[in-house]
């Protein structure tokens, strides 16, 4: 892999109006998000697992542990406007599923993002990566923008300028593409501007490296997908440690999501599939990415998150990992797409060697929207009551504050159907009989079993953490306070305390709300 090349961003000034000292005093943010990473793919994560992933296991060493860490939802794009907007998804029009590479933007120019918080208060910001949160296209109204198998791309002027993009929301500098990288157009996008205008369609069927058909330009390669961003990310962390400014990365990389690409070196080193050598080679990245952080001299006062989008998908092929004794999932039941564990119980570590003491492990629940509030205590701001309102700060866990009671009251999970489930303490209520995703039972292809069983699973995951052993027949009042609660943070627009908040008004029925409440 090449560490460097050319690029085109400018280089960053000191901005905000704060003073130097005042800006030398905050932390720079590097937020690394990956996708489809599963909970048990890092090996300090599951001492069972058979992939080798030395460097996120220094990383975790070297910092915080999270055991008990979820994503807001079960798949890409609803995990994504929580960890940048510190809400649940569900509170926008995104009800289910996820956006396609066309779709317009799902977070508006008037709603308070992290990166627009931090811009405000004297930082550089800059995402460099997998956007799959929808902008908008200069496109004709004649294309299926939502449909993620759309060969409809209608007619996109990819010379002009691209509305609602990064740039609109908090970051300073942004490059990057519109969805995952199977889906088109397979454009890079820096400022809101297409680099190289697509001239050709590319699709792949093979069974671990397939996209989707689409568009592509010259300058789009598949396999160069996954390097492209960790060395921009190198260079952008390279420039800004030689400014007095604090900055801001938010880095969603592209794997281990389908196309499973493991460029030639990598390809074989697992010793199970493809997708265990594309981890190993993004643990390689992130060791990278450590590295540079080192080498600028900025390690003592720089925050790095890690951690995943979702569980592991299925198109890692669980079969053949199986077989050879890995599970993605670890201990937990599920996949990707799942309201079981196995679909948001991620790996999640925090370093900041100035705050966060090495080697430590929480076993706290926490979740990816609590981002947000985090960042807002380390800058001393103040979160309006519309701001936010599903995100709890993390310093207190952090700085091994001593606490009396948990850190977040209860958590709500989201699956790719838009299913519910509400987790208090060890307590986790599914408002489906199913999995809400791809796992057995399958709501949509186990629909005679499932027709069998009870409306609700409720699961107490201190004594069944893999969830194989249904209670709620002998727990009626469980269920009905655990409903209750989640009824309550859907009607009040928010889960922290604070003024009630509108959820975004919808012209369609939202048929999971009317299922809860039936």
């Amino acid at each position: 892999m090449k560490k460097h090349f050319v690029l085109s961003m400018p280089v960053c000034l000191l901005s905000g109006g704060l003073s130097i000292i005042t800006a030398q005093s905050k932390p720079n943010i590097i937020y690394i998000l990956t996708d489809d990473l599963g909970y048990g793919d890092v090996s300090s994560f599951n001492k069972e697992g058979k992939i080798k992933t030395p460097n996120i296991d220094k990383l975790a060493s070297e910092g915080m542990k999270f055991t008990d860490a979820h994503t807001s939802s079960a798949v890409c794009s609803p995990t994504r406007y929580g960890i940048l907007t510190g809400r649940y998804n569900w509170r926008s029009r995104l009800k289910e599923g996820v956006l396609s590479g066309i779709s317009k933007a799902l977070i508006p120019t008037s709603r308070t993002t992290v990166a627009k918080m931090l811009q405000n208060n004297g930082y550089e910001t800059a995402f460099i990566g997998k956007w799959h949160l929808g902008w908008n296209w200069n496109i004709s109204d004649s294309a299926d923008i939502d449909n993620l198998e759309t060969q409809d791309f209608g007619t996109i002027d990819y010379s002009k300028p691209i509305t609602n993009n990064p740039n609109d929301l908090g970051f300073n500098y942004s490059y990057g593409i519109a969805g995952s990288l199977d889906l088109g157009p397979y454009v890079y996008v820096e400022n809101g501007k297409v680099l190289t205008i697509p001239d050709t369609i590319s699709v792949n069927k093979d069974s671990y490296a397939k996209w989707r058909k689409g568009p592509i330009s010259k300058d789009f390669v598949h396999e160069e997908g996954l390097p492209n961003f960790v060395n921009r990310a190198i260079q952008f962390i390279d420039t800004n440690s030689k400014n007095k400014q604090p900055f801001f990365i938010y880095l969603p990389l592209t794997a281990t999501h389908a196309p499973i690409l493991p460029t030639d070196e990598w390809k074989g080193k697992s010793g199970l599939n493809p997708y265990g050598d594309f981890v190993m080679m993004l643990d390689f990245c992130i060791g990278e990415i450590m590295k540079s952080i080192t080498d600028a001299g900025i390690e003592k006062n720089t925050l790095v998150i890690f951690t995943s989008d979702n569980g592991c998908s299925t198109a890692a092929n669980y079969k053949v990992l199986l077989e050879k004794g890995h599970n993605p999932s670890a201990i937990y039941r599920g996949t990707k797409a799942d309201l079981f564990e196995g679909g948001h119980r991620v790996p999640f570590i925090a370093k900041w060697p100035n705050k966060i003491k090495k080697g430590s492990v929480s076993n706290e629940t926490i979740c990816t929207t609590d981002f947000m509030a985090t960042c807002a205590e380390i800058v001393n701001y103040k979160l309006k009551p519309n701001e936010a309102e599903d995100s709890y700060s993390m310093m207190p866990l952090l700085t091994n504050k001593k606490r009396n009671k948990s850190f977040r009251e209860a958590t709500v999970h989201h699956s790719i159907n838009g299913s519910f489930a509400i987790r208090k303490g060890d307590w986790k209520l599914l408002l489906c009989p199913d999995s809400g995703g791809w796992s057995y039972p399958n709501p949509k292809k186990d629909q005679k079993i499932i027709a069998t069983l009870p409306k609700v699973q409720l699961y107490n995951l201190k004594d069944d953490p893999s969830e194989t052993k249904n209670v709620e027949a002998n727990n009626p009042e469980k269920v009905k306070e655990l409903k209750s609660l989640l009824l309550k943070y859907i009607d009040d627009g928010r889960s922290t305390k604070g003024i009630p908040q509108e959820n975004d008004s919808i012209n369609f029925e939202w048929k999971q709300l009317e299922l809860l409440k039936s």
